[in-house]
């Protein structure tokens, strides 16, 4: 079967959060935000160290910085991250064999979105890049559109 490409960054995100062969991005235990572990991320997804041969590149850049950076303009806030909080970092669904929450590989980073949670694509739609444009719309009230990828479509 033909897996649709992701077409926004969000949608990578949420494919990627969702997906139980990716272990460097994970769920909050709220389902409310997502725990990114940097060193396996970058190995896992960015091609850095051992990285899964032939697979095509998710993401045009090999720099975690860039990242966090599209995370910034798609609206994502860091939040600080505390032992307690780290630890609770499963998916909020069955934990996976062995139960692997810990993150070896550091640092450790804490994203939330309003419209990024557990079990709703639905609020994708609303995660908007934040473009000049787009910034001049929302400061104008005006309202920023965009859809949903066809296989999402309710």
């Amino acid at each position: 079967p033909v897996i649709p490409r992701p077409c926004t960054f969000p949608m990578k995100l949420w494919l990627l959060v969702n997906s139980p062969c990716v272990h460097s991005v994970r769920w909050d235990g709220r389902g409310e935000g997502l725990f990114i572990d940097q060193g396996l991320f970058e190995q896992e997804l960015l091609g850095l160290g051992r990285s899964a041969a032939g697979e095509e590149e998710l993401f045009k850049t090999k720099n975690f910085g860039s990242i966090v950076r599209q995370l910034n303009l798609y609206g994502f806030h860091k939040l600080t991250v505390s032992p307690a909080s780290s630890t609770v970092g499963s998916r909020p669904r069955p934990a996976t064999a062995g139960g692997d929450t810990s993150y070896a590989d550091g640092p450790l980073h804490h994203f939330w979105n309003p419209h990024f949670r557990y079990g709703r694509p639905d609020l994708l739609v609303k995660i908007k890049r934040l473009t000049k444009a787009n910034k001049e719309k929302l400061d104008a009230g005006l309202e920023v559109t965009s859809r949903l990828p066809d296989d999402l479509q309710y």
